[in-house]
């Protein structure tokens, strides 16, 4: 425990503190996963911070740390009504001791992106959510994700995303309410992706893939899963064919973030990457 002063400190979460974290997060509209709980959790138990005033959570924020090079910040919340009292400032505070001198990135509002960078974060390219109904198929070369090997998946997951999380990919391809599906070519994995439920609908994250017509079997595929109901991804803007893959079914851009870095950005390649895994996670 970490105390700020006598009245308000901040502390690791437990499960049950995340649980109430992304209800925030739901009425935020951020539209998190049924069983993110366990799955966000999983990233990193001690990178989830949360603010107590007089005992009452007020506050949160989170600080996965993938690695030195790599810690991704989100879930970064104050309750409306102690908005502007600087609780807000101390829970930052907080997280960033975790990481001292390290780099770190976040996705940031576009309203918020200036005070980003007022804390030395600097923006590199944007993610777009995107949301529709989409009617699915299933291709005949399609592999459940959950007879793949998974060292060979987490060393292709490791091609697009700047960090090992095999605990993290361990409970992602194994919730609950989700399903993956991946693309062997010969025994070379080329393309993987993963839907679950959410709060409103169903998320495609990630969807990775070496080019579009493997991104677009993967696609349909998973959208089999939300039989109907409405699908959400986000997409990188500076991916051409994944913008153009989504809007050929007219999906509609609802939502812009800001990926933004304290040091460098990774270097992975963007043009594989149809959907990311996550705005709170990376």
């Amino acid at each position: 425990m970490t105390l700020i002063e006598d009245y308000f400190r901040v502390r690791s979460m437990t499960p049950d503190d995340l649980k109430l974290a992304l209800s925030w997060a739901a009425s935020e509209g951020w539209n998190p996963g049924i069983d993110d709980v366990d799955n966000f959790y999983s990233a990193d138990p001690g990178g989830f911070l949360i603010g107590e005033l007089n005992g009452q959570p007020i506050s949160c924020i989170s600080v996965v740390r993938y690695h030195s090079n790599f810690n991704f910040i989100g879930l970064y919340i104050v309750k409306p009504e102690y908005r502007k009292q600087g609780y807000g400032l101390k829970t930052w505070q907080e997280a960033f001791k975790l990481i001292p001198g390290q780099n770190a990135a976040l996705d940031a509002v576009l309203e918020q992106v200036k005070t980003y960078q007022k804390f030395g974060f600097k923006p590199f390219h944007s993610h777009l959510r995107y949301q529709g109904i989409i009617s699915g198929t299933m291709a005949n070369d399609l592999v459940d994700l959950k007879t793949i090997n998974f060292a060979q998946l987490c060393n292709y997951d490791r091609q697009y995303f700047p960090g090992d999380r095999p605990n993290f990919l361990s409970h992602w391809i194994n919730q609950p309410h989700g399903q993956g599906y991946g693309i062997l070519n010969g025994e070379n994995l080329v393309g993987y992706g993963v839907i679950r439920k959410a709060t409103d609908g169903y998320k495609i994250a990630p969807l990775f893939a070496e080019n579009e017509e493997i991104a677009e079997k993967l696609f349909l595929a998973l959208a089999c899963y939300a039989q109907g109901d409405s699908i959400y991804i986000d997409v990188p803007n500076i991916n051409n064919p994944g913008i153009s893959l989504v809007e050929r079914y007219q999906m509609q851009s609802m939502f812009e973030c800001v990926r933004m870095y304290t040091g460098e950005q990774p270097n992975i390649n963007w043009t594989n990457i149809f959907g990311v895994t996550s705005l709170e996670l990376g």
